[in-house]
Formats: structure tokens, C-alpha cells, sequence
């Protein structure tokens, strides 16, 4: 599986400390890291691996991964692969946009509506690498890529083989998918349809349309919708940016709840807590109702910049849902404080909530 015609993988680095490729910038080091420039440099490279039975550490953006201050006992491969192309299905007619893993996913957004397209927008600003997004099924202000993705290629580890797969394979839901928690399959590019004339998709997200004047439901230009969606993430500390403390963290750390159809005992315990008066946020969900975990947190007693200043890790100080890294922590103070959270939403009311970050060599 090797062509002379394109890049080689960078030689490994011995003893790379993976902080440097987190967005938290936490991490013990790994045995070596290996940064591949394209698809075919990756996949040469997990095959010559796997054929030793190396352990391999797979980094993106490295926007969702929680690494042990112990760090990791194997090989961690960087993907920098960076392709972007543009096309249309004969049959729809429909015009995508695919991209190589390791391309990052604001800059694929920007792309696609800097080239007149729109579908994308409600995504910007989200950190990482765009092979990560359907793994993950990322989602934000009323969009998930589940709406808009149109094809997976993975790598089948066990057969050596890329193969194309399309969206109803991959059991695709709430933050998730048949791709998250194994490493079998390994996704080296994306393909998402998009709008045509930069608009956007139906705006369902309240505060969004709110902001933008428009009606619930309705769409609007592109690059509108875009830059709101920015203001909106830079207000909660969900922009990265290095003098900022608070965009130190792997994003929202807990999912929001699903409670099942008919869990009255829940729902009544949470009221209970805070009150009748109070009107707890649900939304729909399927088979039940989601709960949203920031307001969780928050009444259950955990503000914003939790514990408090002289703390080496803090829920944000602009919302309870980031767990942040001020400058000097260790990914253990980084857990205890997640297990501090969990702890209390669970014993306030009933509820447990689940990381989203993908832990390694660690747990909560």
C-alpha cells in the first residue's frame, strides 16, 4: 500500500509530550508521534503498525480527547492530511464538498461558504479536525451532521481496505455513532451535500434566530448565519483562542441527559429541588426527553468558574458545561473535578451524566 508519488509520514518524535496536541493541553507523553501529511501516509502508516501490533493513539484536532498525565504506552499518529474538493451527484444534482480527516472543521465550513454554499454554518467555529465530526455526530445550534453528511471513507483496519460508507450504516444519533468507542475503522475523509446560493439551513435554534431577526424555521444567508453562530460561541468561551483560559478544555465535558419516555420519578425529584415555579428545560428526544446538563450543573449548585479562582481547573466563566484548564493543571485535577460535577447532579437529582470527551488511559 505504498506510492512514491506522495508524502511520507514525518519521522517519529521519541517521547512527544501529547499536551501540545490537545486542545486542553493536558497529557503524559506517548512512546512517539508520527504526523502524516495525507490519506495515503495515514493509512500506510496504521496498516505498518498494526501489522506490528503497536499500539496506535489516532489525533485530529485533538479538540475531544482527555489523555492520562501518564500519557500514552504506544505510538500517536497525527493527521494532517488537507485535501478539499468540491462536486455534484449526477442524479440529485446536489452539490458536496469532501474533505480529508485531518482537514480542520472551521476551515471546511469557511470554505464551503466563502465558494457560495451553505449547510454547514450553524457548525462554525467548532474545534477539530473534520474526520472526527461523525463519530461523533457533532451537533450545535439546532444542526447535527447527521442532517447534511452524505459518505464516510474508513479504513477497515482488519482488511487493510478504504471503503466508502454511506450515513445509514453508521447508526448515527445523539453524539454519537457505530464509529465512536472502536478503532477497527478509521475515518480518512468526509463528504457532506450542501445548499446551493449560500443558504443556510432551516434555523431551529431559538437564540439564533432570535439574534438574527429571523423566524424560527426559515433560513437565511450563509455567511450571516455564520458569523452569529461565532459571536454566539466566543460569548461562551467556545472559539479557541490561547490567551483565553476559558477556551482551554475539550468543549461541552458532559452530554445532555436522555431520560426515558415515562421517567416521572426523575422529573419529579428535579422538581422537588428547585421548585414547582421553576420550569425545567426539556426537549424532544428519541424514545424519551433530553434534559440540558448545563442547567443541571448549575442548580445543583456548581456556577461558572467553579471552584474558584486559586483552582488549577474551573468549570468556565462563561458556562458550566466546559471544564477548563487555567494554566498549570494536571488531567487528574481534571477528572477529580469532573467526578466532583458528576457526583452532585447525580445526588441533587437523580441524574448521571456521561462524558463526551473520549478518555484515555483514564477514567471518571
Amino acid at each position: 500500500m505504498t506510492d512514491s508519488g506522495v508524502n511520507r509520514p514525518a519521522p517519529a518524535a521519541q517521547g512527544a509530550r501529547l499536551a501540545e496536541l490537545t486542545t486542553l493541553r493536558l497529557g503524559g507523553p506517548a512512546r512517539a508521534v508520527v504526523r502524516c501529511p495525507d490519506t495515503r501516509s495515514l493509512v500506510d502508516e496504521i496498516t505498518a503498525l498494526d501489522g506490528r501490533a503497536e499500539r496506535t493513539l489516532l489525533i485530529g484536532g485533538g479538540s475531544n480527547l482527555v489523555i492520562s498525565d501518564d500519557g500514552f504506552d504506544g505510538t500517536a499518529i497525527l493527521i494532517q492530511s488537507s485535501r478539499i474538493e468540491f462536486g455534484s451527484g449526477r442524479e440529485s444534482g446536489r452539490v458536496h464538498v469532501t474533505a480529508d480527516a485531518g482537514v480542520d472543521w472551521d476551515t471546511l465550513v469557511a470554505t464551503t461558504i466563502g465558494e457560495g454554499f451553505g449547510g454547514l454554518e450553524c457548525l462554525s467555529g467548532i474545534p477539530g479536525a473534520a474526520g472526527a465530526t461523525p463519530v461523533q455526530n457533532v451537533g450545535a445550534y439546532g444542526v447535527e451532521v447527521a442532517d447534511l453528511l452524505r459518505s464516510v471513507q474508513v479504513l477497515d483496519r482488519r482488511a487493510a481496505k478504504l471503503r466508502w460508507v454511506a450515513p445509514t450504516e453508521l447508526g448515527l444519533g445523539y453524539r454519537t455513532s457505530s464509529l465512536k468507542h472502536r478503532d477497527d475503522h478509521v475515518v480518512v475523509a468526509v463528504s457532506f451535500w450542501l445548499n446551493d446560493d449560500r443558504v443556510s439551513q432551516p434555523l431551529r435554534y431559538r437564540e439564533l434566530s432570535a439574534a438574527l431577526g429571523v423566524e424560527a424555521g426559515e433560513r437565511a444567508d450563509a455567511g450571516d448565519v455564520r458569523e452569529q453562530v461565532l459571536a454566539l460561541r466566543r460569548g461562551k468561551g467556545m472559539v479557541l483562542d490561547p490567551d483565553d483560559h476559558d477556551t482551554w478544555s475539550a468543549g461541552s465535558f458532559f452530554t445532555n441527559p436522555i431520560l426515558a419516555s415515562g421517567a416521572v420519578d426523575i422529573l419529579e425529584q428535579i422538581h422537588h429541588r428547585v421548585g414547582r415555579d421553576i420550569t425545567v428545560p426539556t426537549y424532544p428526544a428519541d424514545d424519551g426527553v433530553k434534559l440540558s446538563a448545563g442547567w443541571l450543573i448549575e442548580r445543583a449548585g456548581y456556577a461558572r468558574g467553579y471552584p474558584g479562582p486559586s483552582s488549577p481547573v474551573r468549570l468556565s466563566t462563561k458556562h458550566t458545561l466546559a471544564l477548563t484548564n487555567r494554566g498549570d493543571a494536571t488531567t487528574d485535577e481534571l477528572l477529580d473535578l469532573a467526578r466532583d460535577v458528576q457526583t452532585g447532579v447525580k445526588e441533587a437529582f437523580g441524574v448521571t451524566l456521561h462524558p463526551e470527551p473520549v478518555l484515555v488511559n483514564c477514567s471518571i
